[in-house]
């Protein structure tokens, strides 16, 4: 009889113990946003200077006055509101991207560039726009704004651009402008 009884406490216990852990796990979120308004950033950063680096080199900088993170949304971004520079080094050798304002998109790894877009790449081709989208996934640049695109022999000017980031296959698109052609 105590074994039966003990039985049934066990089982209750278990039950009450199950039950605890599923009802407590789905509140966490909550309980990181109490106290933070939905319209307020979850954090301001003020005069950012991060650093990527990949097997002990930088493989990144990134610059930034103020960025907000809004990481306590359902949709979780980042917002770089006065600017953002980010220089980009592969093999010693330096691009940059400049933009006067930025917004990352967490779970889709977009990155939304807007307003005196500037990518300067190492060998002096230069990309300019007012939006550039950077598709962090397919390492892929597009927009469907104005381009004006330099290399070293043209200027091409356009409405659109799709390129990959080494701008090995870059491409304007509704070409206007100066190009050199091959005979």
């Amino acid at each position: 009889m105590k074994t039966n009884i003990a039985y049934k406490i066990f089982n209750i216990v278990t039950v009450f113990t199950v039950a605890m852990f599923f009802s407590c796990s789905d509140h966490i979120d909550k309980v990181h946003k109490i106290g933070i308004s939905e319209n307020e950033p979850f954090t301001v950063d003020y005069n950012l200077n991060l650093k990527y680096t990949d097997s002990g080199r930088i493989t990144a900088n990134l610059i930034s006055t103020k960025a907000l993170d809004y990481s306590n949304r359902d949709f979780p971004y980042r917002e770089f509101v006065d600017g953002v520079e980010l220089d980009i080094f592969d093999d010693n050798k330096k691009s940059v991207v400049i933009a006067d304002y930025a917004i990352i998109y967490t779970e889709t790894d977009l990155i939304d560039m807007q307003s005196n877009v500037v990518i300067t790449t190492h060998d002096n081709q230069v990309l300019k726009t007012d939006q550039l989208f950077y598709d962090q996934k397919n390492d892929w640049l597009f927009t469907n704004e104005a381009v004006s695109f330099k290399s070293e022999q043209d200027l091409i000017n356009g409405h659109g651009f799709d390129s990959n980031t080494k701008f090995t296959n870059a491409e304007v698109l509704e070409v206007t402008g100066i190009i050199t052609l091959e005979e």
